[in-house]
């Protein structure tokens, strides 16, 4: 077998441990945004004795908290007891621009929706079915229309998601030079709210399902955005609001397969105004595997055992907004979030 420079077999083992072991690491992590750890330790440094007080754990357990967070890079032990948090650490802590605590803690509840489905995994890669409904008796989407509460931690978990996104987006497009956005699927419209506020003459649609919407109106008004912007419940596959200049359509078309990716954008193609643009912001995979996206890789078979959706190349993407009559006019990768944003126009 062959190893990088420097490499061992030792290396190999302990890599391969560490994966084995990956769930444990998110078990640790919302344990972590639970007992505020990073909260509590602040911008200083502070000994796991002052942390247990504070948190009200004990001595000992909270120690070995701290160490596991400290070899997960996320705190440093500077001293036997003493542990300070590190930048990727602070992303823990709700308090701190980009947060990631609410997708963390939302993420126990998602395992609880997404990891039986996991455990067919090999049934999926053989058939290229779901297991979702194996497991559950509905698909993913019925499933959250039947759970309200599930349905709310998912919207919380997609918005804190977004959030990354949103920051990028209203810059790598010229949005100014239309009139009208809709946001496909767009949930409580943290991504279409950061648009409208970037360009004010803009005015939006957010277009999903009434679970969907459920948080929306309180995102919109408070933004101060309700006046420029309307919220309208249906059913993309059966149609889309017409008469648009731009369509959004972010971390849509990889819920499904390619047959309902097609109506999806045919819908907006036939809806949209002439010289508009539909545009679609997903994950775009390189022609050949780039380890340092594993996550990506990781997320498409997510999307193969629960939802029956997939991640797509840029070729694919395009073999898809063909048989939608859209053409795909450029690929601009975004900064930071991991998504790509594709430009398509009426052919």
């Amino acid at each position: 077998m062959a190893h990088d420079e420097g490499r061992t077999a030792v290396d190999d083992r302990g890599y391969v441990v560490q994966l084995v072991f990956g769930s444990l690491a998110a078990h640790a992590l919302r344990a972590a945004v639970d007992l505020r750890i990073v909260e509590l330790i602040g911008d200083g440094e502070r000994s796991a004795t002052s942390v247990a007080d504070a948190a009200g754990t004990g001595a000992q357990p909270t120690l070995r908290l701290l160490r596991a967070l400290a070899g997960l890079r996320l705190l440093v032990e500077s001293a036997p007891g003493a542990f300070s948090v590190t930048p990727a650490g602070a992303l823990l802590d709700p308090g701190k621009p980009g947060s990631m605590a609410s997708l963390i803690t939302s993420s126990g509840i998602m395992e609880q929706m997404m990891r039986p489905g996991w455990e067919y995994l090999v049934d999926s890669v053989r058939t290229g079915n779901t297991s979702f409904e194996k497991v559950f008796g509905k698909d993913f989407f019925g499933y959250l229309k039947d759970n309200p509460e599930r349905s709310a931690s998912f919207n919380a978990a997609m918005s804190q998601a977004t959030r990354s996104t949103a920051a990028v987006l209203p810059g790598a497009f010229d949005f100014g030079r239309f009139g009208t956005v809709v946001d496909i699927g767009g949930g409580d419209g943290t991504l279409l709210a950061a648009v409208l506020r970037e360009h004010t003459d803009l005015t939006g649609i957010l277009f999903d399902t009434r679970e969907g919407l459920a948080q929306a109106e309180e995102t919109l008004r408070l933004g101060g955005l309700a006046h420029r912007c309307s919220l309208v419940a249906g059913d993309f596959f059966a149609s889309v609001p017409e008469g648009a200049d731009v369509y959004l359509v972010k971390s849509i078309l990889h819920d499904w397969s390619d047959e309902r990716g097609v109506t999806i954008l045919r819908h907006c193609r036939d809806a949209l105004r002439a010289d508009g643009r539909v545009l679609i912001v997903e994950p775009v995979l390189a022609e050949t595997v780039d380890p340092r996206a594993v996550g990506l890789y990781l997320g498409d078979l997510n999307m193969l055992v629960n939802w029956g959706g997939r991640e797509r190349t840029r070729a694919e993407f395009e073999q898809l907004c063909g048989r939608a009559d859209l053409e795909v006019v450029s690929v601009t990768p975004l900064a930071g979030p991991g998504f790509s944003l594709v430009e398509a126009r009426a052919r």
